[in-house]
C-alpha cells in the first residue's frame, strides 16, 4: 500500500513539474548552479525550503509558497518573524539537504522524501547586520503536493500559503521602518495582509521571484 501510495505522489509530482505554470522554475533551478558564500568566521550553517505547491482549483492554476511565523522564544534573533521553514544543521545531518528535509518534517510535519521533490539551490546568504549570528544559509527550493498535510510544532505558531503572483505585485514591495531592539530601521519589506516579511526572508523571496 505504502509502495502505491509512493508511486501516485511521484506521478503527481511530475505531472505538477511539466505544467505551465511550474516547468519554466523547474528548468531555471536545473539550469543554474547556486553562488557559494565565503564561509569566514561563519562557522554555522543553516538550510530552508522554499515550498512550492500548485493550487487547481482555481480556474487558472496558481504556484503558491509556504510560509511560516515562527513563535516567540527569548534569546531567540529570528524570533516571531515571518519565515520558511529550516534551520541550523545538525552534526548528525549528512548534508544540507538533510537538514533541511529534518527541519521541514519537525516544524511542519511536511515529509520531502515522501511528499515533495528537491529542484535545487538558490544562491547562498549570511546575515548583513553585525547583531545576528555569523551564519550561512541555504534556500532549498522544492515541490509538494498541492493537499500535503501540516501540523505545525511549538517552534511555528502560524503557516500560510502565499501565491507568487502576489509577492510579484509592486505594490507589497516597500520599504517600511521597524523598531527593532537596536533602534529604528528602514528595510525592503513584502507585505502580505498583516504580515511584513523581511530580512534574510525577503532576500530568498527576491532571489527566488528572479527566477520563477
Amino acid at each position: 500500500m505504502q509502495h502505491h501510495t509512493e508511486e501516485r505522489t511521484r506521478t503527481e509530482l511530475d505531472r505538477i513539474a511539466r505544467h505551465p505554470a511550474i516547468a519554466p522554475l523547474v528548468r531555471a533551478m536545473a539550469g543554474r548552479p547556486p553562488a557559494l558564500v565565503d564561509p569566514g568566521d561563519a562557522s554555522r550553517r543553516a538550510a530552508v525550503a522554499l515550498l512550492v505547491r500548485l493550487d487547481e482549483t482555481r480556474e487558472e492554476p496558481t504556484p503558491q509558497l509556504l510560509m511560516i511565523k515562527r513563535a516567540t522564544f527569548e534569546g531567540d534573533p529570528w524570533s516571531g518573524h515571518i519565515a520558511l521553514p529550516g534551520g541550523r544543521r545538525e552534526p548528525a545531518d549528512p548534508t544540507l539537504e538533510r537538514t533541511v528535509v529534518r527541519e521541514t518534517w519537525e516544524e511542519t510535519a511536511i515529509d520531502l522524501e515522501r511528499d515533495g521533490r528537491m529542484l535545487g539551490c538558490l544562491d547562498e546568504l549570511a546575515p548583513r547586520t553585525p547583531v545576528l549570528p555569523p551564519i550561512i544559509i541555504t534556500p532549498f527550493v522544492g515541490l509538494v503536493r498541492f493537499d500535503v498535510d501540516i501540523v505545525a510544532s511549538p517552534e511555528v505558531a502560524e503557516w500560510f500559503w502565499v501565491d507568487v503572483a502576489a509577492l510579484r505585485d509592486p505594490e507589497v514591495s516597500r520599504e517600511v521602518v521597524l523598531e527593532l531592539a537596536t533602534g529604528p530601521r528602514t528595510v525592503m519589506s513584502f507585505q502580505h495582509g498583516a504580515h511584513t516579511i523581511w530580512g534574510l526572508t525577503e532576500r530568498i523571496l527576491r532571489q527566488f521571484l528572479s527566477l520563477a
